[in-house]
């Protein structure tokens, strides 16, 4: 697939960042350098974005293993050994069908890197292979910093809690969050970004909706353009100390103002929260000089 569709077009169009985006893209490739691989091999973590082909609906996830359950085993294909929690709304689905589009990120709060490869799924004896179709660096703006991270051995995911709508608790965590993941789908592919911000940056508006502002970025508008084409989305809010995870889904659209400044509101379907669904316990952050000073 090309580096851009029309809905990413349309907003860089809109915006007036055409050319800009243009340049970036050329960093865009479908093969794995060596020094991406290297990194792969070094991280205990892995987020995934992908539509449930059983329902339509599209999630945010985290895979978390010794570093290697990530690895490179072909020029353009990566193998993870690695199962989600049992509750996890795309291990029923879309880890196992053959050709369900998926977007990678890995990322390491504590060097501040991170990298996107997007491709098809394949299962594996061990899990799943994605055989790229886009892979790219992105810079480590609105990223916090952990230092360092630690495993809890033995532990067990709690039950998770399904539900329509946000509950007074989870509000609460999302209000405080400096951090998300945020799966968006097009015609032909799957992606998962990074967002990052001062805790409060996201808003609860009520129990089926948030917002957050869009802070300038790569000018590449792969989730924005995502949203322009299929506003269906998947979000999900990890608590660094504990390895709960929120993951919601539902429908997103972006408001554009006069000014200049865009708007991300989300309209929450369904809720799954589980109680240490991650091994990994990551230190307090040091937030990034990129960060805007006030959430509003």
């Amino acid at each position: 697939m090309g580096v851009y569709h029309e809905g990413s077009r349309a907003v860089q169009d809109r915006v007036g960042v055409r050319d800009l985006a243009d340049h970036v893209g050329r960093s865009v490739g479908e093969g794995i350098k060596p020094v991406a691989a290297a990194f792969l091999e070094l991280q205990p973590l892995l987020m995934l974005g992908a539509a449930d082909p059983a329902t339509g609906r599209v999630w945010a996830s985290a895979l978390a293993g010794t570093p290697g359950f990530v690895r490179t085993t072909g020029p353009r294909q990566i193998s993870v050994t690695a199962a989600t929690h049992p509750a996890d709304p795309l291990a029923p689905a879309a880890l196992t069908t053959p050709g369900t589009p998926v977007g990678t990120l890995a990322l390491d709060p504590r060097t501040r890197r991170r990298m996107r490869l997007d491709g098809r799924l394949r299962p594996t004896p061990r899990g799943f292979a994605v055989e790229a179709e886009r892979v790219f660096a992105n810079c480590p703006k609105y990223l916090q910093k952990r230092e360092a991270y630690e495993v809890v051995d033995g532990r067990r995911p709690g039950a998770s809690r399904l539900g329509p709508e946000l509950t007074a608790d989870q509000a609460e965590f999302i209000e405080s969050a400096d951090t998300f993941f945020l799966a968006t789908v097009h015609e032909n592919g799957a992606d998962v970004s990074h967002r990052g911000g001062n805790p409060g940056f996201v808003h609860v508006d009520s129990p089926t909706r948030l917002s957050w502002r869009d802070y300038p970025g790569n000018s590449m508008f792969l989730t924005l353009g995502n949203l322009v084409a299929d506003p269906r989305a998947g979000l999900l809010f990890l608590d660094w100390t504990t390895g709960t995870v929120l993951q919601l889904t539902g429908e997103a659209h972006t408001e554009f103002t006069t000014d200049g400044t865009r708007t991300v509101r989300f309209t929450v379907t369904e809720s799954v929260e589980t109680p240490e669904a991650l091994p990994l316990r990551w230190a307090e952050p040091e937030y990034s000089p990129a960060n805007p000073a006030s959430a509003d």
